[in-house]
């Protein structure tokens, strides 16, 4: 059987091209990477006030988050997640650590049952000074939610600060929100910490 290097040489140069890709992304961990196209679609939410909250009782055992709670309490941060989501369990330990470094932390349970919620702060550790829930996705589409897990950042005016797309990992922390924070003027207290373990 003979080859015919014309229908094969497309072949071999794609190969080698995602190669020569995969190649560099292996040996640049550290380097800036692109966000994702869910982490870049334009955040019309950040500069604008935070929308309405109007959550269920998650659990019937956590204080609600309320509109009053955005305001005057410094940097918040408002996390949207799910039981089902596994992301949000990839992001669990930095925002505990968050958390812990003491920045207020209001969670809202989106599309998920009380059942599977508890059993997944059972398991992982309630970082939440504030729980709600929106089953119905109500809540979140006032908030313009694409894909969990996101997160939003909140100043003492009750404004938008950062509207961050996808997990908050140690490398996300470190690339994209601590950069962002400060180039609008915040510090997210312990960050730097967290993000360089």
């Amino acid at each position: 059987m003979k080859i015919n290097w014309v229908m094969v040489a497309p072949l071999v140069l794609s190969l080698g091209l995602l190669g020569m890709a995969a190649v560099r992304v292996i040996t640049t961990p550290d380097a800036p990477v692109a966000r994702s196209t869910m982490t870049t679609l334009p955040a019309t939410i950040e500069g604008r006030p935070a929308p309405g909250l109007g959550l269920l009782d998650a659990m019937d055992q956590f204080e609600i988050p309320r509109d009053q709670d955005l305001r005057g309490n410094g940097l918040v941060i408002v996390n949207f997640w799910a039981s089902w989501c596994v992301p949000c369990r990839a992001e669990h330990p930095i925002l505990t650590a968050l958390a812990e470094a003491g920045t207020p932390l209001f969670g809202i349970n989106y599309r998920d049952t009380p059942e599977a919620a508890r059993a997944f702060l059972t398991e992982l550790g309630n970082p939440f000074d504030r729980l709600g829930a929106d089953p119905d996705a109500r809540v979140g589409r006032d908030w313009e939610l694409s894909a969990l897990p996101e997160t939003f950042f909140i100043n003492d005016d009750g404004a938008v600060v950062l509207h961050f797309r996808g997990p908050l990992v140690r490398r996300n922390l470190r690339t994209q929100v601590i950069p962002a924070l400060a180039a609008a003027g915040y510090d997210l207290p312990g960050a730097a910490a967290i993000a360089a373990d």
